[in-house]
């Protein structure tokens, strides 16, 4: 069927101009729909250094950005995480609720030192809190220290650490 026979009673550029509008929200609705799913894909970034691995973070450091976090993110690439930075070192505590990735939490001292870790299962509620009082903590996929031997301990090194060793 064409424009031009879509509706016996509408013209044929009508018929065209509403092909095109479907065709252009078509096009653009998956886009804003995976900006809904994900909203802190465009977050700053920053380079952090966990022995010879480098790590690409996503920077949350407003209220909003820590809130959301990893909230509704599907995927992320391995050598990616995101790091929560607080204005002073307090307990943190993390879950998973709307989090739809298994996740580690490094709970990181102001030095880059990691304090502890814990593994987060996702869309759960459960409770995971830093040993002692922390300014970080950086999500990566579940197991990537783990697999890469850093632990508890182990330092981080970057611009975030800088001075303060």
């Amino acid at each position: 069927m064409g424009f031009k026979n879509c509706f016996s009673n509408i013209p044929a550029k009508v018929c065209r101009f509403v092909g095109a509008m479907v065709a252009v929200t078509t096009f653009l609705l998956p886009g804003l729909t995976a900006a809904q799913e994900a909203p802190q894909l465009t977050l700053q970034r920053v380079k952090l250094n966990a022995g010879m691995y480098v790590i690409d973070a996503q920077l949350a450091v407003t209220p909003q950005q820590r809130q959301i976090g990893l909230m509704q993110r599907k995927d992320m690439p391995q050598h990616e995480g995101m790091l929560f930075v607080f204005e002073q070192a307090t307990e943190q505590c993390f879950w998973m609720k709307n989090t739809l990735l298994p996740l580690t939490a490094a709970f990181v001292a102001d030095d880059g030192t990691i304090v502890n870790t814990a593994d987060m299962k996702p869309e759960t509620t459960d409770s995971h809190c830093s040993a002692k009082p922390v300014r970080y903590v950086l999500e990566m996929n579940k197991g990537w220290f783990a697999k890469k031997g850093i632990k508890p301990g182990s330092k981080l090194s970057g611009t975030m650490f800088e001075g303060q060793r």
